[in-house]
């Protein structure tokens, strides 16, 4: 059995042993609008070529776990109205029935793992859902990450979460939380969220290390690099904190749930935004892919 497929761009990469950057594609089918979600990721792509490392995109297409997409089947995907949104439960199940869907966090730090990646940039991580006392609504990211061997980079876990409880279950999975370059974690729309975080690094060779580090002393799983959006793309957290609160009533009052929440409470707060928040989270996301392409070479160095 295959597993799994690559692109040429990515294949020619691993030949010629140039780092590698894995990026998700739920941001695509259920983070953005047509065409805006084409654009952002050709642009996310194109920041860790600038860069100088290698994108790969990984997804599922017709049953095939594709680690890498070529620009046809990057556009194809961002048309694809019915793809499945895959986490670890359904990842495998998809892709034995030759099904198409989109790698969450965990999927895709699975289909990284299994290609060699050592890095994965992101938007923001799954994580503990307000109201999770309840519901026992809590991602498969976070236990991901204390399973699987790979440095992902975010600004923080979006902010429809409950920010200190996933920091808390972040801490008892063991997981290293890293804020870049300032001492609170960030807020996703919002530079700064008031947590400190736990740990705190200033350069890609010392979050490098890191990683090497964990290898080193058989440690499980990754490690979380919060990198804050830029101040000047950034909605503070004093003016967000209104239109969360709003998106979520709604999302109680239409009964929304499960796989569904997360979709739902974007595209409600892009509306509430008029915007902004996509035009932050655009921002955000190709930040963190140039910090992802920087730690990746730096890993490359040490191995």
């Amino acid at each position: 059995m295959n597993l799994p497929t690559f692109a040429p761009e990515v294949q020619a990469a691993r030949t010629a042993q140039r780092p590698l950057v894995a990026l998700e594609s739920t941001i695509i089918t259920h983070g953005m609008p047509w065409p805006e979600n084409l654009k952002m990721a050709q642009g996310v792509e194109q920041c860790i070529r600038d860069a100088g490392a290698v994108p790969a995109t990984i997804a599922v297409l017709a049953g095939r776990l594709c680690v890498g997409l070529t620009s046809e089947q990057l556009s194809g995907l961002a048309q694809t109205r019915d793809a499945a949104k895959l986490s670890r439960a359904d990842l495998a199940a998809c892709m034995a029935t030759g099904g198409t869907g989109a790698t969450t966090v965990a999927a895709t730090m699975i289909g990284a793992a299994r290609a060699g990646i050592s890095v994965f940039a992101t938007g923001g991580i799954g994580g503990v859902h307000r109201g999770a006392e309840h519901s026992f609504d809590i991602s498969a990211d976070l236990h991901e990450l204390a399973q699987t061997p790979v440095t992902v980079v975010a600004a923080g876990a979006k902010a429809i979460l409950d920010l200190p409880k996933t920091l808390e279950v972040l801490e008892t999975l063991g997981v290293p939380v890293i804020a870049y370059r300032q001492d609170n974690l960030p807020g996703f729309w919002s530079a700064d969220s008031d947590l400190p975080a736990p740990l705190r690094m200033d350069n890609a060779a010392h979050i490098a290390r890191a990683h090497v580090m964990r290898h080193h002393l058989g440690l499980p799983g990754g490690q979380l690099v919060a990198n804050p959006v830029p101040v000047p793309d950034e909605i503070n957290q004093i003016e967000m904190a209104p239109f969360i609160k709003m998106a979520l009533a709604d999302a109680q009052r239409h009964g929304i749930a499960g796989k569904a929440v997360t979709p739902f409470l974007l595209q409600r707060i892009f509306e509430l935004t008029e915007g902004r928040s996509l035009t932050a989270n655009i921002a955000l996301v190709q930040n963190n892919a140039r910090l992802g392409a920087e730690i990746a070479q730096e890993i490359q160095a040490l191995t």
